[in-house]
């Protein structure tokens, strides 16, 4: 090792550059901070004194302008483990971080030995690479995106903390979400799945009743699992939707008291043979003593994936594509659009969204077929009556001669 004539820079054996120098002590551990290095900022192996000079002042200067906060040597997985994590836990719903507890700690465990500060824009890149290639995680471009933004989302907070000076993560591109494409069921095909349905059977007449339901309101897979018989007015003809359910298992769930957003809690107009088939299932279900959850076989609610299992057996009973869940939801539109040609406002307050335009962001193009409906009463709406004698005189030079 030689010393070049820049402070704290030095050659190593083999010709590499790099910097070692003390920036203090650790306000925590009270131990001598020492930081060496022979890559920059964004995982170059430095080529020159000069370059390694510059990186150990900015390394300085980083340090002193957050004034030494925390241990400086804190690891991406300490910082998870003691700081977002509990953090992100306090901020969002119970069901949310169930939901995403895995995610986080996926995230956690692909930067877990590496120092916050010593994640640079190489390893957040190959990070990136890693969630889209099949070869890697292999996520759908959609759960990539919520990935990576969930990680750049950490650093964030690691600047708010001061633990970082900069989120390195935001010097490599995003993820688009990409368009989704969420697949549904016509008429005629709903029609083929519910007729290989047997009423008869206990089991089978609810599977009719959830895939009747949903088909014909279009509620949320929470939505309609948190349904209580006092939410059905079968005298005006309405649902009341102001609930949602959060369900672990069979014993352990809770029925909130507001839906996924606060537009979401309305009221649903419903056509005569849908309360004709919720009365009937009412009756049937009263025989056996259930009177609160309207999807229920033994009084205890539906759990969620319930309902995809459902779809996949009478989807191939039917022999009609198979659909997600939520595909229920976006059937209902485009009932409403190609069947009855709803406008745009009042399928918003159906289906509960905040605004027609985000109706619109999701359903625009459902309205195609009612384009063609349009384009049929247009013909031979305009009487075509043209002139026997043309009444203007052409002058010059006239690109079509007589």
């Amino acid at each position: 090792m030689a010393k070049t004539k820049y402070v704290g820079v030095y050659i190593d054996n083999n010709g590499q550059y790099f910097y070692e120098t003390e920036l203090g002590t650790d306000r925590i551990t009270g131990k001598r901070l020492r930081k060496k290095g022979r890559t920059n900022q964004q995982g170059r192996k430095f080529t020159s004194a000069l370059q390694a000079y510059k990186e150990l002042v900015r390394v300085k200067n980083e340090y002193h302008q957050v004034n030494g906060y925390g241990n400086y040597h804190m690891t991406y997985g300490q910082f998870m483990n003691t700081v977002y994590i509990p953090a992100y836990e306090t901020e969002v719903e119970e069901s949310t971080f169930y939901v995403r507890k895995r995610t986080l700690e996926s995230m956690r465990d692909r930067f877990a030995n590496i120092e916050l500060r010593s994640i640079a824009v190489e390893d957040v890149q190959r990070y990136r690479t890693w969630l889209l290639s099949d070869k890697g995680a292999g996520y759908s471009q959609a759960y990539a995106s919520l990935v990576f933004g969930m990680f750049r989302k950490s650093l964030d907070m690691a600047v708010d903390m001061q633990y970082l000076e900069v989120n390195v993560s935001k010097k490599v591109k995003a993820i688009p979400k990409g368009k989704a494409v969420v697949p549904y069921w016509t008429k005629t095909e709903f029609e083929k799945v519910i007729s290989t349905i047997c009423l008869d059977d206990f089991y089978e007449h609810l599977c009719f009743v959830m895939l009747w339901t949903y088909f014909m309101t279009g509620i949320r897979v929470s939505e309609g699992t948190a349904l209580w018989w006092d939410d059905v007015d079968f005298k005006n003809k309405r649902l009341r939707v102001h609930h949602s359910l959060y369900l672990r298992n069979k014993s352990n769930w809770k029925r909130k008291d507001y839906t996924k957003t606060e537009d979401g809690k309305r009221i649903i107009s419903l056509d005569e043979d849908t309360i004709q088939v919720l009365q009937a299932w009412k009756q049937r279900q009263s025989k056996i003593g259930i009177d609160d959850f309207v999807f229920s076989y033994d009084g205890t609610p539906m759990i969620k994936s319930t309902l995809a299992r459902i779809i996949q057996r009478y989807a191939k009973l039917a022999n009609v594509h198979r659909i997600q869940a939520k595909g229920l939801r976006h059937s209902h539109a485009s009932y409403l659009i190609n069947e009855f040609n709803v406008s745009v406002l009042i399928l918003s307050k159906r289906m509960g969204h905040s605004s027609p335009e985000i109706t619109l962001k999701h359903y625009s193009h459902m309205w195609s077929g009612v384009d063609e409906l349009i384009a049929e009463e247009m013909t031979g709406n305009i009487n075509i009556r043209t002139a026997e004698k043309s009444g203007i005189a052409f002058n010059g030079n006239q690109a079509v001669k007589k």
